[in-house]
């Protein structure tokens, strides 16, 4: 690879996302990170789905996926571990809303995106 490319390799640094995983099974979805609370919501317990974008990019997260029910709620941020699995499954669900995923994937500013609601 040659002097700059070990050097640009060795020099690695992990992204904000990368601290954050997403464990889904049939009944939950938990997200943990090593210096927040673990959260978790049941998939029958999800009575809206949203994008939250933030001005925060593109050095911290700027987009998360937030799942809300049951005066609980995950929320995942875009580009972690487990967030491509979600998304897969709750864009099938009846109703959601791709157009707002379009608006937010090109939005800059602090604002929320509905999805997808019960």
């Amino acid at each position: 690879m040659g002097f700059w490319g070990d050097l640009f390799k060795s020099k690695k640094r992990n992204n904000p996302e990368d601290y954050y995983k997403t464990e889904i099974t049939e009944s939950y979805v938990r997200v943990t990170h090593p210096h927040r609370n673990t959260e978790e919501i049941n998939w029958s317990e999800i009575e809206e789905i949203k994008l939250a974008n933030t001005d925060d990019g593109p050095l911290a997260i700027d987009i998360w996926l937030v799942l809300i029910g049951n005066n609980k709620g995950c929320s995942i941020p875009h580009g972690s571990e487990g967030y491509e699995d979600v998304y897969d499954i709750i864009s099938t669900y009846e109703g959601f809303n791709f157009e707002n995923v379009i608006k937010s994937m090109s939005c800059t500013d602090n604002q929320l995106f509905e999805l997808w609601k019960k």
